[in-house]
């Protein structure tokens, strides 16, 4: 398998509501569980775009520096809280000039197709770096994709309106017209010794609080230029149920708790050799709309990096 495109840039955004306050709730308490900026703009970061990598391709555990007790100095190691993260995300087709930002009316035509995606992400090294400036090292060793993207024109059948958005965001990112989708999504594990993956996660990108739309709108408005194959992703996909979270620190509820697997085993976070499988769907009435797989293999950390 290859790569659907040759991408030049890769952001990554965090637009499910849920999954934001989930992570603030664990990390900042119920009261600050969304940060003041997240229900006016579409949150999201600049990633790699190098390490996009295509289905089936094996992810090495990463190291880096960590701070597991905030009395020590921080340690170099591998990764200790491997974690996913069910993304979908979307190619950009034209793309726009330099200087000339892309209108939120007009944002659809810039939307080419969609792939699923797992974003990897080490939660103990991001835990360490990412103040002041975000993630970093923790993100930047792997992001799988899946091979087929299934075009903008397939998914209309399935497009929903959006959701309610209160506050009502300013003006260059209002937009009427129905850009959801109901697409349905599976995250399954298979460890070592495992016949059969398990389902860890349901979930539906549905979720989402803000359109793909509205991102492309807000990351031109500034005039930065998208290009052909520029590829920008969704951030974590939660629904409202513990089954659809869309990672293991929420479904592990940040490691306090352990997630199934059946026959004996549980998973808080990846172990060498799991192999994590994410699928999705639309369903129509006597068809389907399928995006392939996007899985990846955890490999051991380098014992000499």
């Amino acid at each position: 398998m290859h790569l659907p495109a040759r991408i030049g840039d890769y952001t990554d955004f965090y637009s499910s509501r849920q999954h934001a306050t989930n992570v603030g709730i664990m990390f900042r308490g119920k009261e600050n569980a969304l940060m003041p900026n997240w229900l006016h703009l579409p949150v999201g970061y600049h990633g790699r775009a190098s390490s996009v990598v295509v289905s089936g391709t094996p992810i090495r555990r990463p190291v880096g520096q960590m701070r597991p007790d905030n009395d020590k100095p921080p340690v170099f190691g591998a990764c200790k809280r491997l974690d996913i993260e069910l993304e979908m995300a979307f190619f950009v087709g034209p793309g726009n000039n330099y200087g000339e930002p892309i209108p939120v009316s007009r944002a659809q035509e810039h939307i080419f197709g969609m792939v699923l995606m797992n974003d990897w992400s080490a939660r103990d090294i991001q835990k360490w770096e990412y103040v002041p400036l975000g993630p970093f090292l923790s993100k930047s060793f792997g992001t799988t994709i899946s091979p087929w993207v299934v075009t903008m024109d397939a998914l209309m059948p399935f497009v929903l309106p959006n959701p309610v958005q209160d506050p009502k965001p300013l003006p260059y990112l209002q937009d009427t017209e129905p850009y959801t989708f109901d697409i349905k999504l599976f995250v399954a594990i298979k460890g070592e010794g495992m016949s059969t993956p398990t389902t860890i996660c349901r979930s539906n990108f549905k979720h989402m609080y803000w359109t793909m739309k509205q991102q492309l709108a807000h990351h031109s408005i500034n005039g930065c230029n998208l290009r052909p194959g520029d590829l920008l992703a969704s951030g974590t996909i939660s629904g409202p149920e513990p089954e659809s979270f869309g990672s293991m620190l929420e479904l592990s509820w940040n490691g306090t708790k352990e997630i199934p697997l059946g026959s004996g085993q549980s998973r808080k976070f990846l172990q060498d050799g799991d192999e994590i499988i994410l699928t999705g769907y639309c369903q129509g009435n006597g068809f389907r709309v399928g995006f392939g797989q996007c899985s990846g293999k955890i490999l051991p950390a380098l014992s000499d990096p």
